[in-house]
């Protein structure tokens, strides 16, 4: 404690973030300070604390900070750090879901319409749309009302019309059909379209329905009949006391004190586009530090509309700062007091809270097997340290034919799909699953202490699927490079026992024990990658030289197996029942192609 005190002293008055780190140099929060030597110094103070911030502070070993021009500079950089480190006592808003957008490509000539997960500084969007709404209709109502391309041709070079130009959904600039001036007056009607203005499509869409039935071409008078339907819908979503060149997202907060809910209402030109609820723990943050540090998670990732209406305290100068750099215009955070904006708030706030009501015990379920597992397994296993990166690696072949081995990876429990990885396996010859998992331990800890390991960090656990011979020929990779400090464990299936290099026996844990129950979770999921990434390889293979390697599979067999079930995936995944019913395969040879394929 006393080289923390010395540090302190030396914290300047500049803003920034501070990064706190245990006993085994883990980070386990990181925050942003406009005046660090103030705020970091605020945590060793002896007044009173939540009890979340008195648990953080009773983990830190040592800190460091990082000196930001600007707080607003510091809030950047603490959103980056938190998604690095993911660290145990910060609020972690786990939205990895994108959602869909309307795009208008007005930078192109002859502008066509697409629906896209991306957003860049390229064009007209509109969205986000988050559920009940397909965002491909919507486009089609586009292409059917104002015939602009939903194609990707090339302008330029004479081209006869495609299929579109036929089904008038499009006016072919392609084949010069259009001249630019026509076509930019249809690009402005569908930008108002766009923006929530439905009369003028729906009028013309009844014209064109009228049109179709007088010509008898009864299918598209049927498919203008529907969007004209779908058009009706999406007007029914429209909030009728809301401006309609509004463009709000509605937060509110529930908290228990020791979990906490946010819901989300995304409105966008006075129209409805859905909602979304997370759940979350209290992170070592107090009050307005909770909101913005969501605010800001959410937003690096998603659209930041004109105006958010809040319903608890934020660093409102902080964030509009950090949001203005993310859109184009003003930014307006409001908290109304009366009228329709504060009925949608009313509607958030309850939404919050009854998904907090609902949501207690799963929340407290997903932590025990999340966080508090991670925690039992480093008491049970006697870790060297706490396990917050778990990798687990698997072997998949058949009969030492593309071999492949998987990396997954979790972090506080969780799979954390972003940083998995696959191998080919380059140097083994034959069926060798201790050579195979050797190799790809070698290729993987090699990464460590050089320039990749900023991009593959050095996890605390690493787990393998087998006994002790799985853990013995890993053993000897970990000596040869020197990777002691790494806790490596092995989980046979058979038993579902636990072996450990700090002992001879076993462990064996209850098969209702939630650190079980995490380790077979990760040990089933590397199972899992490996299978996929060896199918698709195998697929790819000519299919009769896979099929020519099963006994009693001889030409004429194969030909009714491929001609049957179409493809090796589905001949893989074929039961005995439906391998007896193909021509010629009989029940002994069909238990025999299922165990082939079960050797994965």
């Amino acid at each position: 404690m006393s080289d923390l005190k010395e540090k302190l002293k030396l914290l300047p008055d500049s803003p920034g973030v501070y990064i706190m780190l245990d006993k085994e140099g883990t980070v386990i929060y990181v925050g942003k300070a406009r005046v660090l030597k103030n705020r970091v110094r605020q945590y060793f103070h002896t007044s009173e604390k939540p009890v979340k911030v008195r648990s953080m502070v009773e983990n830190i070993a040592d800190f460091s900070y990082i000196v930001a021009p600007s707080e607003v500079d510091a809030l950047a950089l603490e959103n980056t750090l938190i998604k690095k480190h993911k660290p145990k006592y910060n609020i972690l808003l786990k939205d990895d879901k994108t959602y869909p957008y309307i795009k208008v490509h007005t930078r192109e000539e002859f502008p066509h319409i697409s629906v896209t997960r991306r957003i860049k500084k390229d064009g007209r969007y509109f969205g986000p749309f988050m559920g009940g709404i397909s965002c491909k209709d919507i486009v089609d109502i586009a292409a059917k009302a104002y015939n602009i391309r939903t194609c990707v041709t090339p302008i330029g070079k004479q081209k006869k019309p495609c299929l579109n130009y036929h089904l008038k959904r499009c006016l072919a600039p392609c084949a010069g059909y259009v001249t630019k001036e026509e076509y930019a007056e249809r690009v402005e009607k569908t930008l108002s379209f766009l923006s929530g203005n439905y009369e003028d499509a729906e009028r013309l869409l009844k014209e064109k329905m009228k049109q179709f039935a007088d010509e008898e071409q009864f299918e598209l008078a049927l498919a203008a009949r529907d969007k004209i339907a779908m058009l009706k819908r999406l007007g029914g979503r429209r909030i009728t006391s809301m401006p309609r060149d509004v463009d709000a997202d509605i937060w509110a907060i529930s908290s228990n004190g020791l979990y906490a809910a946010v819901s989300l209402l995304v409105t966008r030109k006075g129209v409805m586009q859905g909602a979304r609820t997370f759940s979350l723990e209290e992170g070592a943050g107090e009050g307005s530090e909770t909101f913005t540090s969501v605010l800001t998670q959410y937003y690096s990732s998603h659209e930041v509309p004109h105006e958010l209406i809040l319903s608890a305290e934020a660093d409102d100068d902080l964030l509009t700062s950090f949001l203005r750099e993310k859109r184009e215009g003003n930014l307006t955070i409001t908290r109304p007091k009366l009228g329709v904006k504060k009925e949608l708030l009313d509607m958030a706030e309850k939404n919050a809270k009854e998904y907090l009501d609902k949501s207690v015990s799963q929340i407290r379920h997903k932590n025990d097997m999340t966080k508090n597992a991670c925690e039992r397994l480093q008491t049970l296993l006697g870790l060297k340290r706490y396990p917050k990166r778990i990798e687990c690696y698997d072997i998949s072949n058949i009969s030492g034919v593309d071999k492949v081995g998987s990396m997954v990876v979790f972090t506080d429990g969780e799979a954390d799909k972003y940083e998995y990885r696959r191998f080919r396996i380059k140097t083994v010859e034959g069926a060798d699953d201790f050579a195979s998992l050797r190799e790809v331990l070698e290729r993987r800890l090699k990464k460590l202490g050089t320039e990749e390991e900023e991009r593959f960090a050095k996890p605390q656990l690493i787990v393998i699927d087998g006994g002790k011979g799985q853990l013995s020929a890993v053993r000897e990779i970990f000596d040869r490079l020197g990777v002691g400090d790494i806790d490596l464990v092995a989980l046979a299936k058979q038993e579902e026992e636990i072996f450990t290099l700090s002992s001879s026996e076993s462990v064996r844990l209850k098969k209702s024990d939630y650190a079980l129950r995490t380790l077979q979770r990760i040990r089933d999921e590397a199972h899992r990658f490996a299978i996929t990434y060896f199918r698709n390889l195998h697929s790819k293979r000519n299919l009769s030289s896979v099929l020519d390697e099963i006994e009693g599979v001889g030409k004429q067999k194969r030909i009714a197996l491929l001609e049957k079930f179409k493809s090796i995936d589905k001949i893989m995944q074929a039961s005995e029942e439906e391998l007896c019913s193909c021509e010629g395969i009989g029940r002994e040879l069909a238990l025999r192609i299922r165990e082939y394929f079960q050797k994965l």
